[in-house]
């Protein structure tokens, strides 16, 4: 199992049945009054869906070699430790900039200040919008 979209399609095969029995555990409800367990359940059909679709499409395209580049998870991992331990002693914000600016030293691509203050302008906004508009509560500032 070398093929690299095979395995990105299992994974989230994977995944989404984890998230989708642990979410049979909860009141699922109705679509008008929804339970616990109906977007969990949805959001894990949904990537069922995509799994199933990707392992499917692994069949028909060119096989693409796996490999692992442990400084790059190691950074990723990194980056998401970072986020959470900046998250719970200072400001989600500040660890949104710091995942961000952190996690793009594992890309391929030139290291740009610029597009990652974009990316991190657009995830505050939908942080913002999580708080503001569903009301979740976030430690934002």
């Amino acid at each position: 199992m070398n093929d690299r979209n095979l395995v990105r399609g299992v994974f989230l095969i994977a995944i989404s049945l984890a998230f989708g029995l642990v979410s049979l555990r909860y009141p699922i409800g109705q679509f008008s009054r929804a339970g616990p367990g109906l977007f969990p359940l949805l959001v894990s059909c949904l990537l069922l869906l995509i799994g199933l679709i990707t392992v499917v499409r692994s069949r028909f395209v060119e096989r693409v070699r796996l490999e692992f580049n442990m400084k790059n998870i190691a950074i990723i991992l990194a980056s998401l430790c970072g986020f959470a331990v900046i998250s719970e002693h200072l400001n989600m914000i500040v660890g949104i900039v710091f995942m961000v600016f952190c996690a793009s030293l594992a890309g391929t691509s030139a290291y740009s200040v610029a597009r990652n203050l974009k990316i991190s302008a657009g995830l505050i906004a939908v942080a913002l919008a999580f708080v503001k508009l569903l009301g979740f509560n976030l430690p934002l500032y």
